[in-house]
């Protein structure tokens, strides 16, 4: 499997190897984006004689050290690593997520090669949409080096039902499924199709694709590492549970931030990890196992509480739906603990009027079917279906890709 920036040397892509070398190019990248060498993208452009006039970093910096939701404002140990200006697209507040124009007006190509986790709620897809949407306004050439869905490309595994119509956000910028089965490139590719504009080398937006990527299967068959893109994103399996564990950043309960098992781990100090873990085992749990655990985190919600809870072990990732799992915990969880279970009322993702656990979920109505004591088996049909008709939209996707290679 070689992705995008894999391919840079190859003599198909002469074309835009003379482009990057003869004209001003920026680069949107993190320190994750290695090619098969483990080598960065920034390396690489290096040694293809490519000098960027300003790297641009999404959210968690450059060298991916920053928690989530942390301002990041670049550091001396990270300037150290470029020589050219560093920007981050993840400040203190909403303006920040894009480039400015004034930025933009320095190059003529913006080259992105961010690693994806194949969740709506993982920020990345979203700065690259909105640095391409900026580009192209500016008339700046986007080129997307892609990579492959760590948890697979496969069109029945998509869960979540699309954002109702307010509830979109930087958890989610456009209507799609939680997990969507789509890659970076091919889900930025799908949004300029549909707003006509145009793809390929001379248009507004160009593609390296991935060759050799087994669709229906996940990272554990690509022959090389998982390289955690951020610092609670591991594991293969932290990723392949992720687009239900993300759910529980909208309460009070601990997703296991501050622990070595982030996500896969959900507790608090007022549950009985061991009533959970027998009611959600009930319930059945097809593709898991769950167990009951104690945890402490060293940080964030609960620090330095004992927490009880459960722990998740993907075993059948053909089985295993992650936001229905997480769904019925939650709801487990409240029936639980009805007087100290709570779902979050601070600001989430520069947005300060709708719950998280809406904006994570897509309307209100998930978290008031829980809250009026719906079943477990009432919210999952409530929240996790996708449209019937998604398997057409990621093979459209795909095969947009052929009008957008570079």
């Amino acid at each position: 499997m070689l992705c995008g920036l894999d391919q840079l040397f190859n003599s198909q892509l002469s074309t835009l190897r003379r482009r990057l070398r003869n004209e001003r190019v920026g680069v949107l990248t993190h320190a994750a984006a290695v090619d098969r060498r483990a080598r960065t993208a920034l390396t690489v452009l290096e040694e293809l004689g490519v000098s960027p006039v300003t790297v641009f970093t999404p959210e968690h910096g450059l060298s991916g050290v920053a928690q989530a939701q942390e301002p990041v404002v670049g550091s001396a140990d990270e300037a150290q690593e470029v020589t050219a200006p560093l920007v981050s697209l993840y400040g203190a507040t909403k303006a920040s997520l894009a480039p400015t124009p004034e930025q933009l007006a320095a190059m003529d190509v913006l080259l992105i090669d961010l690693v994806d986790v194949g969740s709506r709620f993982y920020t990345f897809v979203w700065t690259a949409l909105l640095a391409a949407r900026a580009a192209q306004a500016a008339g700046v050439h986007t080129v997307i080096l892609d990579r492959p869905n760590p948890i697979s490309g496969d069109p029945a595994s998509a869960e979540g039902r699309l954002q109702r119509e307010g509830y979109l956000s930087f958890v989610g910028l456009e209507p799609v499924p939680v997990r969507h089965a789509l890659t970076l490139g091919e889900l930025v590719v799908r949004c300029f199709a549909r707003d006509g504009l145009s793809l390929g080398p001379e248009g507004a937006l160009s593609v390296v694709p991935v060759q050799g990527w087994e669709r229906l299967r996940t990272a554990e068959a690509w022959g090389r590492p998982f390289v955690m893109p951020s610092p609670n994103m591991p594991t293969l399996e932290t990723a392949l549970v992720y687009p239900g564990a993300c759910l529980v950043e909208g309460t009070n309960l601990s997703e296991g931030r501050g622990t070595t098992v982030p996500f896969r781990v959900v507790g608090a100090p007022f549950l009985n990890g061991l009533q959970l873990a027998a009611s959600m085992n009930e319930l059945g749990t097809p593709g898991a196992l769950v167990r009951a655990v104690s945890f402490r985190p060293w940080f964030d919600k609960h620090q330095g509480q004992p927490c009880h809870g459960v722990m998740l072990h993907v075993t059948n990732v053909a089985l295993f739906r992650p936001v229905a799992t997480y769904l019925r915990l939650l709801t487990l969880a409240r029936q639980q603990a009805r007087d100290a279970f709570a779902f979050s009322a601070t600001p989430y993702e520069f947005e300060a009027e709708i719950p998280a656990f809406d904006l994570l979920t897509g309307s209100a109505e998930v978290r008031e079917a829980i809250t009026a004591d719906a079943t477990p088996e009432e919210v999952v049909a409530l929240a996790t279906p996708a449209p019937a008709d998604w398997k057409d939209e990621v093979a459209e996707a795909e095969a947009r890709l052929d009008k957008a290679m570079a």
